[in-house]
């Protein structure tokens, strides 16, 4: 038999079996279960936000979606009493999707839950991480949660987990509703949370290498990247070839602020809170160490804060060849 959890009371220093469910309360898994856990996600992980709920995917909605200080999306799969083991192949199908997921479509299902952009509920929930610097959904955590466990998932849990690294964990959790009538939830978990944090301090290989280092291509070997990279269709991409480089073609200097207004005047459909977080992600493409010829081309400062990129300009010796390759790829200058 799986983990189980049973709770006693004391009434008049004597042991009292409190032995109640969600069923038997009249309560439920997506009408109360799910928004206790989603008001508290330390019960679920100490670096869990939460960022959507009944999220859908390819094959059903995912009950919570989070992400953690990492970057790393995690898959929450709630049963209201026994997780069964078909439970596992449910989530690994969610998970599969979400792999598949961009930042945009992240910052969309946030935005819808936290009424906040990505990039503020990140930077509030997890101050000390520095947002550019993070792969955001690089690798997918599942947390499987319910008040029982079958056996067999629970050692599939374990020999996944300890044998493989998998990021995979299963919480039990126990709901009681003493005499006086006080609700309590408590959990233990099947990988202990030590380990888990251990194991994550170890995957720092996933963060994205930075700098701050300028290429140093020929003239015909940075056309050919610049033309790869701007040609690619991916949004940020898009972004930077149809607003970024033209509009630092008509400046000499474009501070994050004007940039934010050249968002919304490229496209008045752009939501103007959102337009900070779309920045952000042209900021970690200028910074990844793998595109030094974006940072040969396109020059900034940190004039407020050690983390945030502003002051932007194409460096003067590389006008003329922001020129030719916008030329190339049909943008109007």
């Amino acid at each position: 038999m799986g983990t189980e959890i049973k709770t006693w009371q004391i009434i008049d220093g004597k042991l009292v079996d409190v032995n109640t469910s969600l069923k038997e309360q009249g309560r439920n898994e997506p009408y109360d279960l799910e928004p206790w856990l989603a008001s508290n996600p330390e019960i679920i992980g100490t670096d869990i936000l939460i960022i959507g709920r009944q999220v859908m995917t390819k094959s059903g909605p995912i009950d919570l979606l989070g992400i953690d200080r990492a970057g790393n999306t995690v898959i929450i799969e709630i049963k209201r009493a026994e997780l069964p083991r078909e439970a596992l192949a449910q989530a690994i199908d969610y998970a599969s999707d979400v792999a598949e997921w961009t930042v945009d479509r992240l910052g969309e299902i946030c935005a819808d839950y936290t009424k906040k952009t990505f990039e503020e509920a990140f930077n509030e929930a997890f101050q000390d991480s520095d947002l550019e610097n993070i792969n955001i959904n690089s690798t997918q955590r599942i947390v499987l949660i319910g008040f029982t466990i079958e056996a067999s998932l629970e050692r599939m849990v374990e020999w996944l987990s300890n044998s493989y690294g998998v990021n995979l964990n299963a919480i039990i959790l126990s709901y009681v509703k003493t005499k006086g009538g006080e609700e309590l939830l408590t959990k233990t978990s099947v990988i202990s949370e030590e380990i888990e944090q251990e194991r994550r301090r170890k995957q720092k290989k996933f963060e994205i290498p930075m700098s701050d280092e300028a290429g140093t291509h020929s003239y015909a070997a940075l056309k050919k990247h610049l033309l790869d990279y701007l040609s690619r269709d991916k949004v940020t991409n898009r972004r930077m070839r149809d607003i970024l480089f033209p509009v630092l073609l008509k400046t000499k200097t474009l501070t994050r602020d004007q940039m934010k207004k050249a968002f919304i005047g490229f496209d008045p459909k752009y939501d103007e809170s959102k337009v900070g977080y779309y920045l952000t992600l042209v900021s970690s493409q200028l910074g990844m160490t793998k595109n030094d010829f974006l940072r040969q081309v396109v020059a900034y400062e940190y004039p407020r804060h050690h983390w945030e990129k502003d002051n932007f300009s194409i460096r003067d010796e590389y006008r003329d060849l922001v020129k030719e390759v916008l030329t190339d790829l049909g943008i109007k200058k």
